[in-house]
């Protein structure tokens, strides 16, 4: 009778044993999972998609300060390309000019009077002159705040018997601004000047 008892006893401790690991691989598996798709809700966030031409486009979501070199780069080109591509019209030059001083400070909008003031945009009109910008290097330090960046770029001012090319190398600041429809990008190019505009070649057509 107590080896039926003894036996009873060490079927018991087995299953209270068997209970516990039981207890603990449900609350190792459940916390996994909970774990799993917390994980896999972050990852849904940060996937963008894009409609474009009907069709949904794939993005993923990353940091700022991973896409800063990017996006300070493209927000100087863009501001060069508008200050920079004139055509002998009124209107498509305060068009662009107005794009370009939404995403610059006063240092800008002084040289875009300096230059009005000299008659430079009376020039183009008068003389059915186009202007184009082609940025061809920008040198971004990100290890300072305001970032500080130099762009090297040449223009082409195009007329109906010749064609000038120009050198322009410009430098100045970002700081952070909220983005905005006008600054996507939310950079403020600051502390703007022009450094080199000399012409380099002209050739007759």
């Amino acid at each position: 009778m107590f080896t039926q008892l003894k036996n009873i006893d060490t079927a018991f401790k087995h299953i209270k044993l068997f209970s516990y690991l039981l207890i603990a691989a449900c609350v190792f598996i459940s916390c996994f999972a909970i774990y799993k798709s917390y994980q896999s809700s972050d990852n849904y966030k940060n996937h963008i998609y894009i409609l474009a031409n009907g069709k949904a486009l794939e993005a993923l979501a990353a940091d700022r300060k991973d896409n800063i070199p990017v996006e300070i780069r493209d927000h100087v080109k863009v501001f060069h390309q508008d200050f920079f591509t004139l055509d002998p019209d009124d209107k498509q030059i305060q068009a662009t000019i107005t794009r370009a001083l939404y995403l610059a400070d006063a240092s800008a909008k002084k040289a875009y009077d300096d230059l009005k003031e000299a008659g430079y945009y009376n020039n183009i009109v008068s003389g059915n002159i186009s202007q184009t910008v082609n940025v061809d290097s920008l040198q971004v330090d990100i290890n300072q705040y305001p970032f500080y960046f130099k762009c090297f770029a040449t223009e082409k001012l195009e007329r109906s018997t010749s064609t000038v090319t120009r050198s322009l190398v410009t430098q100045g600041y970002l700081r952070n601004v909220p983005r905005s429809d006008n600054n996507p990008h939310g950079f403020l190019i600051e502390k703007w000047e022009i450094l080199n505009n000399q012409d380099l070649n002209t050739s007759t057509k």
